[in-house]
């Protein structure tokens, strides 16, 4: 009787084997190459942009009318909102760069990467593809914010300059947190696993921190964490820039440590999986 046996898995070309014998110029045209792929796709399944279109007007809508009248109690809904906004560029950030785990999990499991390994292209430039798809996403999803804002009211007039920077400043962050997304991504077996972890770890981190209110109004053991949490680096130094109250400096300077230090140490150990996975 003949034994009937799977098919081997296609050999990746010595190329994008040996990846350090391809060069940044190389690597740069490749990475292009994918993020015009990745905008074909989007435009072929607009769908995929639910996520950045929907979630600004959802959660401003939500935490301005449902909970603005009790959290921002003591000052108007005017003044709450222009205090909730710069928090909520944090929260988009991490909600995109939560998606983008998920799909480099899928993109395994539905065999999209094992068509990439038979190219003789730099692993890298996928992974950077993503980054730059995604991050283009997160500025989308920051500018509906930002539109949504001044309808209910917010004022921009002389603020612009500080407002791109606290833009700027989000995207820095909001990429760095897609390389942890990545590196989840890459390790945990399930998309549901990546999510549930997501969940549980950045839910405790949102809300104990100065995104949505003051700090001042939490007990001491709580303030004391709120004060060390990255989100509320970020949260103050969006809210610096983009209204002039409060500390800049300082939160800035911290959101750049640890935006920098969250990337020198996930995007190596990434590409790293990432390389793992596709030669395996």
């Amino acid at each position: 009787m003949t034994t009937l046996q799977a098919a081997p898995r296609p050999e990746a070309p010595a190329a994008l084997l040996d990846e350090g014998r391809i060069g940044l110029r190389a690597t740069a045209r490749h990475t292009g190459a994918l993020v015009r792929r990745n905008l074909l796709q989007i435009r072929q399944n607009p769908e995929s942009m639910t996520d950045a279109l929907l979630m600004p007007i959802v959660l401003t809508l939500l935490f301005v009318y449902v909970f603005g009248g009790v959290i921002g109690r003591g000052g108007s809904r005017a003044q709450y909102t222009a205090f909730l906004v710069p928090g909520l560029m944090v929260i988009l950030g991490m909600t995109i760069a939560m998606a983008v785990g998920t799909g480099v999990n899928d993109d395994f499991r539905s065999g999209v990467m094992d068509r990439f390994r038979t190219m003789p292209i730099a692993r890298s430039s996928i992974l950077l593809a993503k980054v730059v798809v995604e991050t283009g996403r997160m500025l989308i999803a920051i500018t509906v914010l930002l539109i949504v804002a001044a309808l209910l009211g917010f004022d921009f007039s002389g603020r612009w300059p500080g407002i791109a920077a606290a833009i700027g400043l989000t995207t820095l962050f909001g990429t760095s947190l897609i390389w942890i997304f990545m590196l989840l991504g890459l390790t945990l077996r399930t998309a549901q696993a990546i999510q549930g972890l997501s969940v549980i770890v950045l839910t405790p981190l949102q809300f104990a921190s100065s995104i949505f209110v003051s700090p001042t109004t939490m007990p001491d053991w709580l303030a004391a964490f709120t004060r060390v949490n990255p989100l509320t680096h970020m949260a103050d130094a969006a809210r610096g820039l983009a209204l002039g109250e409060g500390p800049v400096a300082g939160p800035v300077l911290w959101t750049v440590v640890w935006s920098v230090g969250l990337t020198a140490l996930t995007a190596p150990l990434a590409v790293t999986k990432f390389r793992r996975k596709t030669t395996n």
